[in-house]
Formats: C-alpha cells, structure tokens, sequence
C-alpha cells in the first residue's frame, strides 16, 4: 500500500531489487515480474511474446507530479544507457507515454504511464578473444585498424562477443609491440577506447583510443567535424552526375519489420536529422558506378541511406535495396559465383590530427579481397572506356583497390 509520508508518497518496497537505490533500473534485474520502490513510479518488465532479441519492455507510472522532460527522466532511470542511446529509442518509437508515441522533450505528469523497450546492458569487463586483426597503426595512445567485415564494434544487444574490443583485448595481451590498453572513456557503456564505428558489413579505416586525453581529444575532433573521412562504394545504376552534394535530413524509419529495427530513411519532420553527404564519381561502368563519398555529418546508415534515396543503393545493401553481385550478373554469364554478398561500402582514408603529438596523420586502408575483385570485374566486363578525374577526389585508387590473384 502507499501512504503519505513528510509531503512525499512511499511505495510498499516489493520491487525485489528491479529499482535501485535512487530510483534507477537494476540492469540484472530486467525479469518479467513486476516492481516498485519508493522512486515516484511502479516498474514492470516484460520480455513480450515472441521477442527474441534481448528487449525487455519497462512500464513506469508515475505517482508523483516529476514536471521533468521525458529524455531527461529516462537518463535519471536508466543509467547504463547514455542520454544519446535513449534519444534513439524515442525516435524510433521504442517509447509510449499514455500509449501515445512522444517527443524527448515531452514533460511528465502525475499519473503518466511511460513504456520502454529496453536493451540489456553490454557486459563492462570485455574478454579477450583471438580474433585477427589488420593494424595499420599503433603507438602508445592509439591504434588504427584496417576492419574486415561481419564484424561489430563493441558489445550490443546480443552480440557480446566476437567483436572488436573482444579482439583489441587480446590484441595489447599477446600481439601490441607497444602494449597498453584501451581508455576507460565509455567503460561504463562497455565501449571503451571507442571513438567512432563502422556498421557491421563495413570496413575500412578505424582508430581506437588507447588512453583518456587521447580519446577526448580525438573525440573532440569528430564532434567539430575536423576528421577527413573518405569511402568508397560501388552502386547499382549510374549516379546522376559526376558530383554533387546530398543535403537530406536522417531519422529512424517508421517500418517495424523484424531484423529492421536499425534502419533508417529520409525524413522531412522533427524526427530528422541534418545529414550531408558529398559524392565524386570516380569510375563509371555499365549498370555500375565506383563512388568517392566524403561525409560532413555522421548520422547512422547515412551514406547507405542517401545512395538509396538517389536510386543507386549499394551493391549488396539489402536493407536498403541494394541486391547481391554475382559471376553471371557481373560478366553477363551463367555462372551464380558469388562475387558480393554484403555491401561494397568501404571506409578508405581516415585523416586526423595526433591528438598527443598535435601531428596530421591520413591512413589508407585497401579494399578486402571481394570488393577488390568486384571492382577488377566492372573494370574487365562493363567498362565504359573513360577516366574520371575530379576536383577534391582524394583516395588513391592505386592504393585502395589492390591487385586480386
């Protein structure tokens, strides 16, 4: 039962631990049973039918008249969630308040009800795994790598495994000439070291941050856009000119297919974000183009997503249109070889200031060995026969797209 008490409503404490002292979620405790505590609101979990992938759905009702923003009270509750991360789920519709599908800045009353369907929390002591790795770079406070792809950044969801801080792990363990670690900037969110990513099926050039100055400093740089970070992709069709620049704003997108709850779309509303993207063509093929991409903004999926608005998704880029490569298609054949399963997108020059030494760097990273064959084969089967040479194009192709045997 709940009673009066010095101006404030107590709650009978029969959570059995969900809410933590000061009324956050106990992220070991995301059970579906429910709970309360003397925090201004019940909470209850449930894994919902069918649910497979690790969400727990997490009611509040709140018992008190907080008069709090809803981004700003999900923080104080979940905790092992940034502020950012839980941005995220309210623009993709993972939060009801009364039902109804709110903004971050929604103002929270008596009697509310707040559902939220909650990730579990990475694990925070990341375990070394010997999975292989390309450095291009390592000293004492940073490390740059060459990522292949089918392989995730750090911890998430279901995925806490298998990923590139199990590996970098082991990596400073057994294999660093220089030792070290990773800093403790994101620890908390088992992603230390982690300055930025590359979607799973992408690779290409990434840096790591090995200390604390050096990642708020390299993070500083990001976040002031003064990183030059060149790709390279191959698309379906022929781009619609040889540059141009790509000024469409990014949301999440409103379908809640299953397996597509990270995908994202050009959006025109308050749930968009500005997204900017510009594109030199760099060779051109029959049905094919080889694309330079230089970003200005850094938004989730945003070269895939404007590729695809502009009707040449990725090669291989399922998610967002893009189909498989094979032999036959490539070299108008019979054969159903596999050339590229996955999207030919890939992060090939990465260009920052040391953030100790205050010295410039640009690393390269060449193409894995599929795109690198994909790219001989346009060149051999579907060559339009003319160079294209365009001011501001900076990758070398030389160097990005190595021979293939």
């Amino acid at each position: 039962m709940a009673r009066k008490r010095g101006g404030d409503e107590e709650r009978d404490p029969t959570s059995g631990g969900k809410i933590a002292p000061g009324g956050r979620v106990d992220p070991r405790a995301l059970q579906p049973t429910p709970a309360s505590q003397e925090t201004g609101e019940d909470l209850q979990t449930d894994t919902g039918e069918g649910d497979d992938d690790g969400i727990r759905r997490v009611t509040f009702t709140l018992t008190r008249d907080l008069n709090k923003r809803l981004d700003k009270y999900l923080t104080d509750r979940i905790a092992f969630m940034s502020r950012t991360q839980l941005a995220r789920l309210v623009e993709m519709g993972e939060v009801t308040v009364n039902g109804r599908t709110p903004k971050p800045s929604t103002k929270l009353r008596l009697g509310d009800v707040v559902m939220v369907a909650v990730p579990p929390p990475p694990v925070r002591e990341i375990q070394p795994e010997d999975i292989p790795l390309e450095a291009l770079y390592e000293d004492a406070h940073l490390i740059v790598l060459n990522k292949r792809a089918d392989i995730i950044v750090h911890p998430a969801r279901t995925h806490q495994s298998g990923t590139m801080l199990n590996a970098l792990a082991y990596h400073f363990q057994h294999r660093s000439p220089v030792g070290g670690g990773l800093s403790g900037v994101g620890d908390e969110f088992a992603r230390p070291g982690v300055v930025h990513r590359l979607d799973r099926d992408t690779t290409g050039v990434i840096v790591f941050a090995k200390d604390d100055e050096a990642h708020w400093r390299l993070g500083w740089q990001f976040e002031k856009r003064q990183v030059e970070k060149r790709y390279l992709a191959v698309v379906e069709g022929d781009m619609p000119s040889d540059a141009d620049v790509i000024d469409l704003p990014i949301g999440p997108s409103p379908s809640k297919v299953k397996g597509m709850r990270e995908k994202m779309t050009v959006r025109h509303d308050e749930l968009g974000k500005n997204a900017v993207t510009i594109y030199r063509v760099r060779e051109r093929y029959e049905d094919f183009t080889l694309v330079e991409l230089e970003l200005k903004t850094g938004r989730t999926h945003q070269i895939r997503v404007h590729l695809s608005y502009l009707g040449c998704p990725i090669v291989g880029d399922d998610m967002y249109g893009g189909s498989n490569a094979t032999l036959g298609r490539i070299a108008r054949s019979a054969s159903a070889e596999m050339v590229m399963s996955r999207q030919a997108l890939h992060a090939a020059t990465l260009g920052f200031t040391h953030p100790i030494r205050n010295e410039p760097m640009v690393f390269t990273a060449p193409v894995p060995g599929d795109m690198a064959r994909l790219i001989h084969l346009l060149r051999e089967h579907r060559s339009m026969g003319r160079a294209i040479t365009l001011p501001g194009a900076t990758v070398d192709l030389a160097q990005a797209v190595p021979p293939v045997s």
